[in-house]
Order: C-alpha cells, then sequence, then structure tokens
C-alpha cells in the first residue's frame, strides 16, 4: 500500500509540476494565445504576468521541494487558490473545454498533501 501511495503522490507531482510550470511561464513570457485567453477572462497584461509570477513561485518552490519537503508543501499550499481560481473563471465564462486541468490541479493539490510524509493538519 505505501509503494502505490508513494507512486501515485510522485505522478500527482510530475503532473502538478508540467500544468503549473508552462501555464506561469506562458503568462510571464506573454504567449499570444495565453493572453488572449486571460484577457477574454477579463484579465489585463499586468495582472495575466502577476498571476503568472505567482505561479512560477509555486513552481520554484515545488522544485525546491524536491530537497526539503517542505518547500513542496508550501507551493501546493500557494498554488491551491491559483487552481480554484482558475476552475471557477473557466467555468463563469462557460470554458467548458478549457476548465479540466484547474479541476484536476484542485483535487491534485488535496492529493499530494494527503499522500506527503510530512504535511499534517492538526485541529
Amino acid at each position: 500500500m505505501e509503494i502505490i501511495k508513494s507512486i501515485v503522490h510522485w505522478l500527482s507531482y510530475a503532473y502538478y509540476l508540467y500544468v503549473f510550470g508552462y501555464a506561469s511561464l506562458f503568462k510571464v513570457f506573454q504567449k499570444t494565445s495565453m493572453i488572449q485567453s486571460m484577457h477574454s477572462l477579463g484579465f489585463n497584461k499586468f495582472w495575466t504576468i502577476g498571476i503568472g509570477l505567482g505561479e512560477l513561485i509555486g513552481v520554484l518552490l515545488l522544485l525546491g521541494g524536491l530537497y526539503n519537503p517542505q518547500f513542496k508543501n508550501l507551493a501546493v499550499l500557494l498554488l491551491f487558490p491559483f487552481a480554484v481560481g482558475a476552475f471557477t473563471a473557466h467555468m463563469a465564462h462557460q470554458e467548458y473545454h478549457h476548465f479540466y486541468n484547474s479541476l484536476i490541479m484542485c483535487f491534485l493539490s488535496i492529493i499530494l498533501l494527503a499522500t506527503d510524509k510530512t504535511f499534517k493538519i492538526i485541529l
């Protein structure tokens, strides 16, 4: 069971890193299709780059999490609101073909924290 949990964790981590990695870089480096998509959601260039920088900080923390697990957990906690915001924005604008990745990122955030050996919530 522990092996399955570890496999699920690292596959989730890889996909999480991939999706947020390309999304943040497309926003920061102002790829035309990303800028147009964000503009259609109501975000101007300033906010698009700001969101991209926030996501890029999360991606860098994810990469740092390979060496220090606390960075990975901090990155997931930082990126979770971006995933929820993306899901909400795509659903509100009825862009159903774009909401899948953001929905998956919402679930993967929870999976990554739940399967991490060093993360605990004490109530």
